[in-house]
């Protein structure tokens, strides 16, 4: 009569009995897995696809940029130990005209050889060819700059190359993996409507800068197992004298980083969101568990009664946490695989890549749902333990009473006019606190994660105030092909529709500080600056010391160095010298990493007397148009940057990506929300349901019962919300440490709307659990209840 299969219908039965509550815990593990998943799938299909195009397109291990070198050079730089391949090339910019674009554009030139393809960095075609030698210009351009102007093969625009204007014509859309990331000089965000990537022909490019015969770039592979060092070594002693800026690896070129960065934090993501995910589900799963078995004691009995051993009694309930525990996988895996697929997709508009390698490592998923079923385990392993170790005639008895005491909350009662049930809702709180505790908790941890999953919108908000609005409130910065002198603003100034003018000096330097070394940019700032400013950790204007270092926190971080540190600067262009500069001071950055100093300390030290070149402006809103006509057609302007053109970049690239991801979290957030609150209710109610038809049949009113269940979920979420408010907030700063990166770091912010609208998501849970409980209390059988346990 009793044997396996009894188990198994006992199984079913209860299962679907308490379907609703091992749903909602299924969905808590769902939400975990789906969120590993979605990071899994995305940091292994951009890996994957990124070491798929570098290897077809034969991606540089080293590059470096020189003035002028003779392109005789060339074979003495192959025949170095350990260069495999090598490509010469000849780079530089322009400005372009587009029909019907009247805001300054321009673009980096690169040239590619008469044969084609380069044998390094080589160029993947989208539509056409490649340049050819021709008596017309013609030119390929990268896919994002075709697509935000709509060009098509055979279209022309103008270009002033060199101070020389030529007309190019379209032959070929391509896209590069040296430029899957791409920003303007000056810039730290891609802005693909006012900023290019264009190949032309070596010849001809070299004939419009006036460099036949010579080169001023080289990409280069490196033989497996050879040091890059020592090629990187070799080559700057080989071209120093040609005014090598540095050769540098592939690890230091900025679209390869910014992509190594993204990746990492998909990385850490994979690993912190479902961490807290899961730790909820173990929770859960430990309460839920530890309360249905409390309520079977005398089924127990009777198993082992009718023969059932420990090990069998413990399978049975270990069936139900697995269940739960598979249940969760499926969903979190068919959740996770298409939300990965999506945002796979939308990666895919922000890199340059050919195309995505959809893909999952297998061993991720074995791995992944080994750690759901230990989880599972883990989380109603002592119960279970207990349950299977319990005496049949320990079983057969009712739990005992509980030994209750006057506590602290009931000694107030007599002072304060309660009803009877609200007396009733304090003592059982306060008479169980174990139970009233993990209650509190799991709200909490509710209330943590949608505090996690929606402080970055307020935070993202910071990040755009301060640095467009209190970091930089000029409306275009203008770079110049080479220094000149501050007097050279006068004449920018008298311009109509500029109506402030400012200058400021930048120059690429390699920051050395013990064994660490950091390549940026050190800019110098004139100390009275009106346009853009620098700023400390509470946002306050911060005043350029007459002289040494200022550096951003996370650069001076990664040096290792202090305020009154000296760190060498080692300037990579000009006459290259090398300084040793003292820290005066750290200040704080959400976009970039920098390195400021006083312009006329800076010109001092690279004795160059008064240099700018880069030129900050305010212009007259109406008169805009005007000023990009005269700054296009003046020569010697390298690039405009836009302020609002950067602002709109960030919203359509990075805040786009990054608060996709975050919409995903808060999502799920909600969901762990809900599973929470609704567990606890209807655990509540199993547990007291026969308290609840007892007071039924004293004469309580539906309505009076009700309101000491959900008041006692009332008062739990009061004690809950604020914790968790405290408890998200913390894990906010352990999110915010593991995803900060050279380009950007997210600050903790958790706004009052942030609070509320956690504490709104929990209470909504509420009152739909709670809707729940009290329709299933008009439905309580209360003879059934009312039966003696003998």
């Amino acid at each position: 009569m009793f044997g396996p299969g009894v188990l198994h219908i006992k199984l079913r039965r209860e299962i679907w009995h308490m379907r609703g509550q091992l749903l909602a815990i299924a969905l808590v593990i769902a939400g975990g897995v789906a969120v590993c998943l979605l990071s899994l799938v995305n940091y292994t299909s951009l890996s994957a696809t990124r070491e798929q195009y570098y290897q077809e397109h034969q991606f540089a291990d080293v590059f470096v940029s020189v003035k002028r070198a003779p392109r005789q050079l060339v074979q003495q730089a192959a025949s170095l130990p350990g260069v495999a391949r090598l490509a010469s090339r000849v780079e530089g910019t322009a400005k372009l005209t587009l029909p019907d674009y009247p805001e300054p554009v321009s673009a980096h030139l690169v040239s590619v050889p008469p044969t084609g393809q380069p044998r390094v960095n080589q160029l993947f075609l989208r539509e056409g060819r490649l340049p050819a030698p021709s008596h017309a210009p013609e030119v390929s351009i990268i896919g994002s700059f075709a697509d935000a102007h709509q060009l098509r093969l055979d279209d022309t625009f103008s270009a002033i190359i060199n101070g020389r204007k030529q007309t190019l014509k379209v032959v070929g859309i391509v896209e590069s993996p040296e430029f899957i990331y791409v920003i303007p000089p000056g810039g730290m965000l891609p802005d693909y409507q006012r900023f290019g990537v264009l190949w032309l022909n070596q010849e001809t490019l070299a004939a419009a800068m006036d460099m036949r015969g010579a080169f001023n770039s080289l990409v280069l592979q490196v033989t497996p197992g050879h040091s890059i060092e020592d090629v990187i070594d070799r080559l700057d002693r080989l071209l120093a004298r040609y005014g090598s800026t540095g050769a540098f690896a592939r690890h230091d070129q900025f679209s390869h980083q910014f992509l190594s960065d993204e990746l990492e934090q998909l990385k850490a993501m994979a690993v912190i969101f479902p961490a807290i995910f899961m730790g909820v589900a173990m929770f859960l799963l430990n309460v839920v568990i530890t309360r249905l078995i409390n309520t079977q004691r005398e089924i127990v009995a009777i198993l082992k009664a009718f023969g059932y051993s420990n090990w069998q009694i413990g399978w049975h309930y270990s069936q139900m946490v697995l269940a739960i525990a598979l249940t969760g996988l499926a969903i979190g895996c068919f959740s996770g695989l298409w939300l990965g697929h999506e945002l796979g997709e939308l990666y895919m508009d922000y890199y340059r890549f050919p195309s995505l390698l959809f893909r999952i490592d297998p061993q991720w998923l074995v791995l992944l749902t080994l750690i759901s079923l230990a989880v599972a385990l883990l989380g109603g392993w002592r119960s279970i333990r207990s349950a299977a170790a319990l005496p049949p005639a320990e079983a057969m008895r009712p739990e005992g009473p509980a030994r209750y005491h006057i506590t602290p909350p009931e000694q107030l009662l007599p002072w304060i006019r309660f009803r009877q049930p609200s007396r009733m809702i304090v003592r059982q709180l306060s008479r169980k606190p174990g139970r009233t505790t993990l209650s509190v908790f799991g709200i909490a941890m509710a209330t943590a994660i949608v505090v996690v999953g929606n402080f970055q919108f307020s935070s993202v908000s910071l990040m755009v105030h301060t640095q467009f609005a209190r970091v930089q409130k000029q409306d275009l910065t203008a770079t110049l092909t080479d220094p000149v002198n501050p007097s050279a603003l006068f004449n920018m100034a008298r311009q109509n529709g500029v109506r402030y003018v400012e200058g400021r000096r930048s120059a690429p330097v390699e920051l050395v500080h013990e064994h660490r070394r950091w390549r940026t940019v050190l800019t110098g700032m004139p100390p009275d600056a009106h346009l853009q400013f620098v700023v400390d950790r509470n946002l306050e204007n911060v005043s350029l010391p007459p002289a040494g270092l200022l550096l951003t926190d996370f650069l001076a971080e990664s040096l290792g160095v202090r305020t009154g540190d000296s760190v060498q600067v080692q300037v990579l262009e000009g006459k290259r010298p090398v300084l040793t500069l003292v820290v005066a001071g750290i200040t704080s950055e959400f976009l970039g990493v920098g390195a400021y100093m006083n312009l006329n300390a800076m010109n001092r030290a690279l004795r160059e007397g008064p240099r700018v070149n880069q030129v900050l402006m305010n212009l007259v809103p109406e008169q805009s148009n005007t000023v990009y006509q005269s700054l296009r057609d003046t020569p010697g302007i390298m690039a405009t940057n836009l302020r609002q053109a950067m602002l709109d970049s960030f919203f359509e690239t990075l805040a786009r990506t990054f608060l996709t991801y975050t919409s995903i979290i808060s999502l799920l957030g909600g969901i762990i929300a809900f599973g929470v609150i609704y567990n606890t209710a209807r655990i509540s109610l199993a547990e007291r349901g026969r308290d609840l038809a007892s007071l039924r049949v004293l004469g309580y009113s539906h309505n009076e019962v009700a309101h000491i269940l959900l008041g006692e979920l009332a008062i739990l979420l009061l004690l809950g919300i604020p914790l968790g408010w405290a408890t998200g907030f913390g894990l906010a700063g352990l999110v915010v440490t593991a995803l900060q990166t050279e380009l950007y770091r997210v600050p903790v912010v958790v706004t009052g709307k942030t609070l509320a609208l956690a504490a709104s998501v929990v209470v909504l849970s509420a009152l739909i659990s709670g809707f729940i409980t009290w329709w299933r209390l008009r439905r309580l059988d209360l003879v059934a209840v009312l039966k003696t346990r003998e």
